[in-house]
């Protein structure tokens, strides 16, 4: 997957949800299949925002970056975040890069997307549903929508 950026160009389709989306303090929020399909051809960086032990128990998507929103079981707020999110998109662009946030269930990746935008990243979206999506009725998660219910690409270690 390549991380670069074309020329701050965004995609006909980001313009229309940047368009749809002008209610959020960022850039918009996009499905998970779109997510995918940016990425993979080179239009926006995916960033994984949830915690280590998230990616590494759960799983992840391959060649995505981490940037963890909040630390630890206790899910501590990463006070370096927007730091860590500008060195790690810095060959993509930086705070004019295309990026995709991605947690649990979209709620963390919502605030971290707050964050960047307010510290001025000026392409930042949302994924929605998230990885493994919201609790069903079982309080299960991943039966009823999410990155992995959708059958997108992602490993466990």
């Amino acid at each position: 997957m390549s991380y670069t950026v074309p020329e701050v160009s965004l995609p006909a389709l980001l313009e229309q949800v940047r368009s749809d989306h002008a209610h959020l303090p960022y850039s918009g929020s996009v499905e998970p299949i779109l997510a995918w399909q940016l990425a993979k051809e080179g239009h926006a960086v995916l960033v994984d925002v949830r915690t280590a032990e998230e990616r590494k128990f759960v799983g992840h998507v391959p060649d995505s970056l981490h940037v963890p929103w909040a630390t630890g079981t206790s899910l501590t707020r990463n006070p370096r975040f927007v730091r860590e999110l500008e060195a790690k998109v810095a060959k993509a662009g930086g705070k004019e890069a295309v990026i995709l946030l991605l947690c649990r269930s979209g709620k963390r990746s919502h605030l971290a997307a707050e964050a960047a935008a307010k510290a001025g990243f000026t392409h930042v979206f949302n994924v929605q549903e998230g990885f493994e999506g919201e609790l069903d009725a079982n309080q299960q998660r991943g039966r009823q929508d999410g990155w992995r219910l959708h059958g997108l690409p992602w490993v466990q270690d």
